[in-house]
């Protein structure tokens, strides 16, 4: 189970550091201590094996505690993205099965009346651990068991919930301390949102497995981040492209005068990733993979590496690039990138409630990423774009067709397209081209989607046309929509 570590360093070194968070530290023996606590209590609340319990938790010591105390009892953890709002948060809820919300007060507003039974995330999950410890409240549950549901954007609109096992944290962080050669000294900097896979994966697990030290910050502050990292001794932190471009234009000048030796994530442009290396003094570790396959697929390690790459295959791991038919390609021939799990556990068990979607997902024995790659001779993956229609905007990876679903309700549309388009900081920008009817302003489209969709969903470029172009059997043809034609509105230059 995924605190068996945390368990284990409590025992052994219950005073040495787990959490730094503003001017707190919390010790191994303290977290477990407030993780046991919690367990109790959400005991007694009716809490359970396999049942479904949702968060909508920011980047507090919190999330921590009742994720693991979720854990404890055999209950699946449904971590929401907190900027959910209107139909899609109501979706989640209820396709999640979720008993329990537990619930940060400043997200209470955009709740659904049909949300199930709400627990405060406050103090009580966070404050002084209990003077006497009880005993660890442990259930003799299967390391295969579901631990948590991880929703990812699909094409069709409808977010798919990744059923992610026990094992499949646990190995995460075991191949990623391994990659990164990590050792208990080490203090690991987070600040992406903890309801991803990323800093889950990538950050907490890996410390977990050698007894490090996580310093989490609320938000991301390009401004901020260097201070921070002398503030907490950190010596790497976990990224999405977009962190490394900003960082890369706030910094004027080198600034080595710190104590960070990596970063690692995935989806940073060549030229930002040699600028981080060479203005930082640190080793940029990109990697490939999604929340499917345990957070990675492949890897530039500390002990092997190649700049533009996105590095050759995690250990137990089978990577593949294919062509249409499924057929494997040479050494050098560009096709879609696949990947199977060499071991029980390493990747995920499937979408919840969504057998079919599974099944396509894994046709002939195989996950298919929609990704385009390209492998080398000897071994090392290139990310060459995507084949699918999502759109990565800032590392959230966005469906068009919610976005198109919630702008066909204006009245003054007719008909709409949602397309990415590249954007120096962010990867791609979105834009939404909307055949009007009368009385259309592009300017009202930010304003009709507020509430409707999450605000990182919002297009910032809005394109009239006559007609969206399709195939004969009416699919959208994007890529015929993916540039700047003359009537464009950038709304990011109409605000306030």
């Amino acid at each position: 189970m995924i605190a068996d570590a945390l368990y284990a360093h409590a025992a052994a070194t219950p005073g040495r550091p787990f959490l730094l968070f503003g001017e707190r530290t919390i010790s191994y023996g303290a977290m477990a201590a407030l993780v046991d606590d919690a367990a109790d209590r959400l005991s007694g609340l009716g809490v359970g094996p396999g049942q479904t319990v949702a968060m909508m938790v920011g980047n507090r010591p919190g999330f921590l505690v009742a994720w693991f105390a979720l854990s404890e009892l055999g209950a699946i953890a449904v971590p929401m993205n907190t900027a959910l709002v209107g139909e899609g948060l109501r979706y989640l809820l209820e396709q999640s099965e979720a008993s329990l919300l537990i619930v940060e007060e400043e997200f209470r507003p955009a709740l659904p009346a049909s949300a199930p039974p709400l627990l405060a995330m406050d103090e009580s999950f966070e404050g002084d651990p209990p003077a006497s410890v009880p005993p660890r409240r442990r259930l003799a549950l299967p390391g295969g068991t579901a631990n948590a549901i991880l929703y990812t954007s699909g094409t069709t609109g409808l977010p798919k919930g990744a059923v992610i096992p026990n094992a499949c944290y646990e190995l995460a962080g075991e191949h990623m301390a391994a990659a990164l050669e990590l050792m208990a000294e080490d203090r690991i900097l987070l600040f992406l949102p903890l309801f991803h896979a990323n800093p889950q994966m990538y950050g907490v697990m890996s410390c977990l497995r050698v007894g490090a030290a996580l310093a989490l910050l609320p938000r991301f502050s390009a401004s901020r981040l260097l201070d921070d990292a002398r503030r907490y001794g950190a010596t790497g932190f976990t990224y999405v492209g977009t962190v490394l471009s900003i960082l890369a234009k706030r910094l004027a000048e080198p600034d080595r005068a710190h104590s960070l030796r990596w970063a690692v994530g995935g989806g940073a442009p060549h030229g930002v990733w040699r600028e981080i290396e060479d203005r930082l003094g640190i080793a940029v570790r990109e990697l490939y993979g999604m929340t499917e396959t345990g957070g990675w697929v492949s890897m530039n390690t500390a002990r092997s590496a190649k700049f533009g790459s996105v590095g050759a295959p995690r250990p137990d791991t089978e990577l593949c690039v294919v062509d249409a038919d499924d057929n494997p390609l040479p050494a050098g021939g560009k096709g879609e990138i696949v990947v199977r799990p060499g071991r029980p556990g390493l990747m995920f068990d499937g979408y919840w409630r969504k057998p079919e979607a599974t099944v396509a997902a894994t046709r002939n024995l195989w996950l298919h990423t929609g990704d385009r790659g390209m492998m080398e001779s000897d071994g090392f993956l290139h990310f060459d774009g995507r084949m699918k229609e999502l759109i990565r905007r800032a590392g959230e990876m966005i469906a068009p067709a919610e976005i198109e679903t919630a702008l066909l309700k204006h009245p003054a549309v007719q008909d709409c397209a949602v397309v990415g388009v590249p954007d120096d900081i962010l990867g791609e920008e979105i834009k939404a081209v909307v055949v009007p009817r009368p009385g259309f302003d592009p300017r009202d489209v930010a304003s009709f989607l507020a509430g409707r969709i999450p605000a990182f969903m919002i297009p910032r470029f809005v394109e009239t046309r006559q007609e969206i172009p399709k195939t004969a059997t009416q699919k959208v043809q994007r890529h015929l929509l993916q540039g700047q034609g003359a009537d464009v509105v950038d709304l990011g230059r109409h605000k306030g």
